[in-house]
Formats: structure tokens, C-alpha cells, sequence
């Protein structure tokens, strides 16, 4: 069957996006162009759109996973094609880092997918708990939604794309903290496969960057979010500022959606859970004090 083929079904995915970026392409002379914000959310939607189509026709939510890692250097190369008076070595940067975040982040979540057979946990809960609302339900939260956040998310970059001032200290400090969430999301997602291939059942991941942190590699997304966002400042200053919606939004989504989703399931599947909860902070690390309790000892 093809839904069993993990080959041919990574191959039907990268057509369907690749239709659906062909689509922007058709539709974008038909959309209103006098405001690039506008048009890119438009272009973003309609993308949306088709991918939800074929979610429901494999009857998977899961081919939309990808789009959150490909969307925003597709967004950040047309930004770079319309500024070309932008600062270019700035424009580079952020290019070679949002393709490194992107590329990263699409390669892990296609090893840690089984083919169209297999769809995220979290959407087969939520169409259990919503039954003949479920297409609904996930067009609107598992398909628009993260598509509005990494929008915002992505709102700085029409000022660190587009202005022409020198590269200055602030871009630095940008550079650094955003190629070091991308490493830490490396770390804490490789290390998280090299466990999930030898762990028992039941055992907690509390090794490594999750030692000091449950969520580590929540933690480097919102973080290179907020790299995003402190390249916008260092570009243009205080006029930026604005653009933060997108970094708070993505700290709203992670602490008060995918955290506490996540945790529900780890308390339900691991009976050490709670313990791991008492002694290791969910986002923010915090390494343990002289004499504290070993978290490796946890089962």
C-alpha cells in the first residue's frame, strides 16, 4: 500500500507542497500587491488551503507538519528578491540561518515520520474527542493557526530584510543567539531519537539538555523566534518593536498549548513523570544546585 511505502509518501508530500507553492505563484497577479504584509499572508493562506485538502484526502493532518519549517525561507527569499537595497550581508546571514533552521527541522520531523499510515498522536486525540467536527477543528487549529503564528513570527524579517543601515553590534548578538537555539533544537532532538530508539517503556528522557529542562528543544524554537526578532531591532531600531507579537506568540503557544499537552501525555504514559516535574523546570533551564538530586536517576 502506499500509506506503508515511507518513500513514495515523503515523495507525495514534497509534490503537494510543491503545488501549493505553485499555486501562490499562479494566484499571486491576482492578489492585492499594494502591501507586502498583506500579500504574503494572502499567498500564506491559500498554501494552507490546498495543503488541508490533502489532509483530508489521505485522511492524515499530518502532512501539514512540515509547513511551519518550510514556510518562512520561502517567505524570507521572496523578501530578499523584493529588497534588493537591503544590506546585503545582513540579508545573508539571516538566509543561511533560516535555511539551517528550516532544512534541520523538515529533515528531523521526515525521520521521525512513518509514511501517510502515521499521523501525530495529538491530532488522532483531538478527532477522537471531536468526531464529525474534526475537519473543522483542524483546518482552524492544526492548519491556519500555526500558520498565523509562524506569520508573525516571521514579521520582523520585512525590516531586517529591507533596510540598507550597516550591520551593527545588536546583529551580532541576534546572530549568536539564533544559531545557538538552532543547535540546542539539533542537540535536544538527536539526543531525544538516539533515546526513543533504546528506551523501555515508560522511561523518562532526562539525560543531556534534558536535565536541566523538559522541553528543551521548545525551548530553541522560541528562542530563534527571538532571534527573528532582535534582528528586526537591530535593523531598524525602535520602529521594529511592533513586530514582538510574533516572539510573544510563539511564548504563549509553547508554554500554554504544547507544553501542557505534552505533559498530560507524559503523565498519563511515564508514573516518574511527576517526580521529573518537581525537580527539572518545563522551558527555562536551570541547572541544579551543588548536592542536589541526580535527575539520572530517575527510570
Amino acid at each position: 500500500m502506499i500509506k506503508n511505502n515511507k518513500p513514495l509518501s515523503l515523495l507525495i508530500v514534497a509534490a503537494i507542497y510543491f503545488l501549493a507553492f505553485y499555486a501562490c505563484y499562479f494566484a499571486f497577479p491576482l492578489v492585492n500587491k499594494s502591501n507586502t504584509y498583506l500579500t504574503i499572508l494572502y499567498l500564506d493562506i491559500i498554501a494552507t488551503v490546498i495543503v488541508f485538502i490533502f489532509s483530508v484526502l489521505f485522511k492524515n493532518s499530518s502532512i501539514y507538519d512540515p509547513y511551519w519549517s518550510v514556510a518562512p525561507p520561502v517567505i524570507a527569499t521572496y523578501l530578499v528578491f523584493l529588497n534588493p537595497e537591503g544590506n546585503s550581508v545582513r540579508q545573508w546571514i539571516l538566509l543561511i540561518l533560516i535555511f539551517f533552521w528550516g532544512i534541520r527541522l523538515t529533515l528531523n520531523w521526515a525521520r521521525g515520520w512513518k509514511g501517510l499510515i502515521h499521523q501525530d498522536w495529538r491530532y488522532t486525540d483531538i478527532s477522537i474527542k471531536t468526531g464529525l467536527m474534526y475537519w473543522p477543528v483542524s483546518f482552524l487549529g492544526i492548519h491556519l493557526m500555526p500558520t498565523i503564528f509562524v506569520f508573525l513570527g516571521c514579521l520582523p524579517l520585512w525590516y531586517a530584510l529591507t533596510a540598507a543601515n550597516n550591520i551593527q553590534f545588536l546583529d551580532f548578538l541576534a546572530l549568536t543567539i539564533t544559531l545557538g537555539a538552532i543547535i540546542i533544537e539539533w542537540m535536544a532532538d538527536q539526543q531525544l531519537w538516539i533515546f526513543r530508539k533504546k528506551a523501555i517503556s515508560g522511561q523518562i528522557m532526562n539525560t543531556g539538555l534534558w536535565s536541566v529542562m523538559r522541553h528543551p528543544n521548545y525551548f530553541g524554537e522560541i528562542t530563534f523566534w527571538g532571534g527573528m526578532f532582535l534582528f528586526g531591532i537591530a535593523a531598524s531600531g525602535v520602529v521594529a518593536a511592533w513586530t514582538g507579537i510574533g516572539f510573544l506568540g510563539m511564548v504563549l503557544l509553547f508554554n500554554f498549548i504544547s507544553v501542557p499537552i505534552m505533559n498530560k501525555r507524559n503523565l498519563a504514559r511515564r508514573p516518574k513523570y511527576t517526580e521529573y516535574m518537581k525537580i527539572t523546570p518545563a522551558l527555562w533551564p536551570r541547572w541544579p544546585k551543588k548536592g542536589h538530586k541526580n535527575k539520572r536517576t530517575l527510570p
